[in-house]
């Protein structure tokens, strides 16, 4: 029997997300969409607890997956790219910041696949040294909306504008097209690409919607929220899918012969 791909997802503070005072007991939490688009697509998921204060058994998690997928969620905060704070900036989540730097690192590192949902892209750039506009509308006023939060009225899979991808991105290999339309739901944007990542979609205000990597190794962070589209657009499942394929290629090439268990 063949061996399904593990996939890392990380958790997030539940604090963080509801303001939920501090110095009560914290709980690790994530939106179960993230979890049911990769099963869906043949692969196995794995909370990831953000064990931001022991990165040894963070590193023995890490080596029992085959991909990493990063979610949406709060914003990061600042420091993590040395800038201060500005009024504008949303609520953040230290732990997990620590937590999905270091994993996205450890995988650029080894070659393993990294799928970068929304927060994710952002995770992914700051991992390569790459900075965020905190707050697009202080910060880009050239730019449109792209905050079509649920809390405002939106529901989360509202088309909010195109996308323009080039040929040679594995964008473009999946949907067949140069241009196709997304949710939006952030008011943080890349601001200086990280070392190393190629753009590979833009919105019409010219803000990246998507990185990559180049070389093979699949990398790839989206400013969207795939997962609210897997389960009745085809395409947006095979993206999935490609990410699962990668990911179980990846796990074949370092699993040890015969071994069917987490490497």
């Amino acid at each position: 029997m063949s061996r399904r791909p593990v996939i890392g997802i990380p958790t997030q503070t539940l604090q963080a997300i509801d303001g939920i005072p501090e110095g009560l007991p914290h709980s690790w939490v994530m939106n179960r969409r993230y979890y049911h688009a990769v099963t869906a697509v043949g692969a196995v998921p794995w909370m990831v607890p953000l064990l931001h204060d022991d990165l040894d058994t963070l590193r023995e998690i890490y080596e029992r997956l085959d991909g990493l997928l990063i979610a949406g969620g709060v914003d990061l905060h600042p420091s993590q790219f040395d800038e201060a704070p500005i009024p504008e900036l949303g609520r953040t989540d230290e732990a997990r910041d620590i937590v999905e730097l270091q994993l996205v690192k450890w995988a650029l590192e080894d070659g393993m696949p990294i799928f970068g949902l929304c927060r994710g892209l952002q995770v992914i750039n700051v991992a390569r040294g790459g900075s965020l506009h905190q707050d697009i509308a202080a910060q880009v006023p050239t730019a449109a909306k792209h905050d079509y939060f649920p809390t405002a009225g939106f529901a989360r899979d509202h088309h909010a504008h195109t996308v323009t991808v080039p040929q040679w991105s594995i964008l473009h290999a999946v949907y067949g097209a140069t241009t196709f339309p997304v949710n939006s739901m952030h008011h943080q944007a890349i601001a200086r690409l990280g070392e190393g990542l190629l753009a590979s979609a833009h919105s019409p205000d010219g803000l990246i919607e998507a990185v990559e990597t180049p070389g093979g190794h699949w990398v790839l962070g989206v400013q969207w929220h795939p997962e609210m589209f897997e389960e009745t657009d085809p395409r947006t499942r095979q993206l999935f899918r490609s990410f699962i394929e990668a990911s179980n290629s990846f796990g074949e090439a370092h699993r040890p012969p015969g071994v069917l268990a987490p490497r």
